[in-house]
Protein backbone atom coordinates (compact mmCIF):
# COMPACT_ATOMS: atom_id res chain seq x y z
CA UNK A 1 0.00 0.00 0.00
CA UNK A 2 1.61 3.12 -0.78
CA UNK A 3 2.03 5.90 1.88
CA UNK A 4 -1.04 8.34 0.26
CA UNK A 5 -3.57 5.61 0.94
CA UNK A 6 -2.13 5.39 4.43
CA UNK A 7 -2.05 8.42 4.81
CA UNK A 8 -6.37 8.85 3.88
CA UNK A 9 -6.87 5.78 5.50
CA UNK A 10 -5.25 7.01 9.03
CA UNK A 11 -7.00 10.62 8.61
CA UNK A 12 -10.10 9.65 7.79
CA UNK A 13 -9.95 6.84 10.88
CA UNK A 14 -9.23 9.15 13.09
CA UNK A 15 -11.93 11.78 11.90
CA UNK A 16 -14.69 9.16 13.69
CA UNK A 17 -12.39 7.42 16.03
CA UNK A 18 -13.55 7.74 19.30
CA UNK A 19 -11.56 9.99 21.89
CA UNK A 20 -9.45 7.22 23.77
CA UNK A 21 -8.36 6.13 20.80
CA UNK A 22 -7.72 9.42 18.97
CA UNK A 23 -5.50 10.27 22.26
CA UNK A 24 -3.34 7.11 22.20
CA UNK A 25 -2.71 7.75 18.78
CA UNK A 26 -1.52 10.53 19.55
CA UNK A 27 0.68 9.51 22.65
CA UNK A 28 2.55 7.56 20.62
CA UNK A 29 3.59 10.56 18.00
CA UNK A 30 3.46 12.97 20.24
CA UNK A 31 7.33 13.94 20.43
CA UNK A 32 7.47 13.41 16.64
CA UNK A 33 4.78 16.28 16.32
CA UNK A 34 6.16 18.37 18.51
CA UNK A 35 9.63 17.90 17.20
CA UNK A 36 8.52 18.70 13.95
CA UNK A 37 6.69 22.12 15.31
CA UNK A 38 9.85 23.14 16.50
CA UNK A 39 10.84 26.41 14.02
CA UNK A 40 14.20 26.09 12.09
CA UNK A 41 15.68 27.73 10.21
CA UNK A 42 18.21 27.18 7.47
CA UNK A 43 21.34 26.92 7.47
CA UNK A 44 22.47 29.59 5.22
CA UNK A 45 20.07 32.10 7.15
CA UNK A 46 21.99 31.05 10.66
CA UNK A 47 25.26 31.60 8.84
CA UNK A 48 24.26 35.27 7.95
CA UNK A 49 22.43 35.76 11.36
CA UNK A 50 26.49 34.45 13.00
CA UNK A 51 28.11 37.03 10.46
CA UNK A 52 25.62 40.17 11.06
CA UNK A 53 25.76 39.21 14.87
CA UNK A 54 29.56 39.05 14.46
CA UNK A 55 29.84 42.47 12.92
CA UNK A 56 27.65 43.98 15.66
CA UNK A 57 30.16 42.36 18.01
CA UNK A 58 33.33 44.30 16.33
CA UNK A 59 31.08 47.54 16.58
CA UNK A 60 30.76 47.23 12.66
CA UNK A 61 27.08 47.87 12.81
CA UNK A 62 25.38 50.28 14.48
CA UNK A 63 22.33 49.44 17.54
CA UNK A 64 19.91 51.55 18.65
CA UNK A 65 18.01 51.84 21.95
CA UNK A 66 14.30 50.82 21.99
CA UNK A 67 13.09 54.48 22.17
CA UNK A 68 15.62 55.45 19.25
CA UNK A 69 13.84 52.72 17.48
CA UNK A 70 10.24 53.09 17.81
CA UNK A 71 11.31 56.76 17.02
CA UNK A 72 12.42 55.97 13.73
CA UNK A 73 9.24 54.03 12.92
CA UNK A 74 7.13 56.84 13.77
CA UNK A 75 9.22 59.01 11.71
CA UNK A 76 9.17 56.50 8.53
CA UNK A 77 5.25 56.40 9.84
CA UNK A 78 4.87 60.13 8.98
CA UNK A 79 6.90 60.62 5.93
Amino acid sequence: MRNVSIRKKVITYLADADEKKVKAVYTLLEKDIERKSEFKLPESKLKQLRLEKQKHLNGKTPSYTWEEVKERARSAKNK
